[in-house]
């Protein structure tokens, strides 16, 4: 491998390791990153718009498998390396949008400790984010006055730039309680007090249960709660932009555990909730905010139980009738991913093939030949051309380079050809020709 392009070893354990167990790594994205060039250059575009003060809402459809969760952590990466936060989490039977029992709040609060930054990206920076801001906002205003750090002037001058913020916060729904407890979180910074500090914390991240306890500790009448959850990501979004961050991103994929909810009322409360969600950032009620969602093809479309089956989001969903697969609407607010190409795929395999060899010091076997032919193998498999996803073809592409690492004696032709990995190479196509691949070339 060329030393410029030589990757660390430890990204690539960590990549290799999970793709091999099926989910999608946090680092090391843009060494394997392939096709999906229309549906970044889209939702790159709705960034921009971001960072101008405006807002965004975007679901990305996909099987499982397909590679939904894969795209977000690429623009995750991407936003970080552009000055945004970023809080993501998965919904799952705990943690929905809206539930009597507190799984609203449970999302916030894992959007919250999933707070990342792209010098804290593994998250847990909320505490950063705030010390960084006073940090800041003290060196300004020391550059601008030119007082030394132990004139009480320059407190003064600080003091008056923090209350610029919280002044502006203030004027948003629920912003005056907000304000209040940045502006405690600030005295304390200064005054060392780091009770206060983690009290404050405490609060932003939804902990506090009762209102008592909460005006006990800090002096305010309201906490964060499943109804208003939201509200609280809109003020985190300007106060980000006012600390310097260049907004905020909120995504949240496995939508599909809102259409597992059996019971039709809850479900009904969920999608209320994802339509205000959506409403607000179409309608400029939200500012420096990005919203993405993933969600499978059937938790959208299904009328009975998806989010179609709440008519106001079928209304503003649903796909024109000129859309169709290859010719989608990367604009609309639904993007549908296409399947990757086998061309894409033997790219793919292609870089984690130096990937491999890199991480284990080897020499690698496989050439181009051997590559196409395993590509061949799987797609040729029967209902591949429906029901193959990425997610699959890694998997077994990582066993195989596993297989041979561990087996030097192995041929890798006759390995190809065994049993194990044609078993389930289609019958039923009988002509390379039928398959396309007697046309796969590189």
């Amino acid at each position: 491998m060329d030393e410029k392009k030589r990757i660390p070893k430890r990204i690539s354990q960590t990549v290799l390791n999970s793709l091999k167990g099926g989910v999608v790594p946090r680092i090391g994205l843009p060494y394997i990153t392939v096709g999906r060039k229309n549906e970044i250059e889209a939702l790159l575009r709705d960034v921009d718009i971001i960072a101008e003060g405006g807002a965004s809402f975007r679901f990305i459809v996909g099987r499982y498998g397909s590679g939904k969760s894969f795209l977000l952590q690429t623009i995750r990466n991407y936003v970080m390396d552009r000055g945004f936060i970023v809080a993501d989490a998965d919904l799952s039977p705990e943690r929905r949008l809206q539930g009597g029992k507190g799984q609203g709040l449970a999302t916030y609060r894992e959007l919250i400790s999933n707070l990342s930054t792209k010098t804290k990206p593994e998250g847990g920076a909320l505490t950063l984010v705030l010390d960084r801001w006073i940090s800041a906002v003290q060196t300004e205003a020391m550059q601008e006055t030119g007082f030394s750090p132990d004139d009480p002037a320059l407190a003064a001058a600080a003091d008056k730039k923090i209350y610029e913020v919280t002044a502006s916060v203030s004027e948003l729904v629920h912003g005056f309680d907000f304000a209040r407890l940045l502006s405690a979180y600030y005295q304390a910074y200064v005054n060392g007090d780091d009770g206060i500090k983690a009290k404050v914390v405490r609060w932003f991240r939804g902990e506090y249960t009762l209102k008592s306890e909460a005006k006990e500790a800090l002096g305010v009448n309201m906490i964060i709660s499943d109804d208003d959850w939201y509200d609280y990501l809109k003020l985190f979004a300007s106060f980000f932009r006012l600390a310097g961050y260049t907004g905020m991103f909120i995504m949240i994929d496995e939508l599909v555990n809102i259409y597992k909810i059996p019971n039709s009322i809850t479900r009904q409360y969920n999608y209320e909730k994802l339509l205000t969600m959506y409403n607000d950032t179409l309608q400029g009620k939200a500012r420096y905010l990005g919203i993405l969602m993933g969600a499978t093809p059937q938790a959208l479309e299904d009328k009975r139980r998806g989010i179609y089956s709440y008519e106001a989001l079928r209304s503003r969903l649903a796909q024109g009738r000129f859309s169709r697969p290859g010719t989608s609407d990367l604009l609309a607010p639904v993007i549908w991913l296409e399947p990757l190409t086998a061309e894409e795929m033997l790219v793919l395999c292609e870089k984690l093939a130096g990937m491999h060899a890199g991480l284990y010091s080897y020499p690698s076997r496989l050439t181009i030949d051997d590559l196409v032919t395993f590509i061949q193998i799987e797609y040729g498999r029967i209902g591949a051309d429906q029901n193959i996803t990425p997610r699959e073809v890694i998997r077994d592409f990582i066993e195989l380079l596993n297989l041979l690492y561990q087996h030097p004696e192995v041929n890798v032709g006759e390995l190809l050809r065994s049993d194990e990995f044609s078993y389930a190479k289609s019958e039923a196509v009988s002509d390379e020709t039928e398959t396309g691949f007697a046309e796969f070339t590189i």
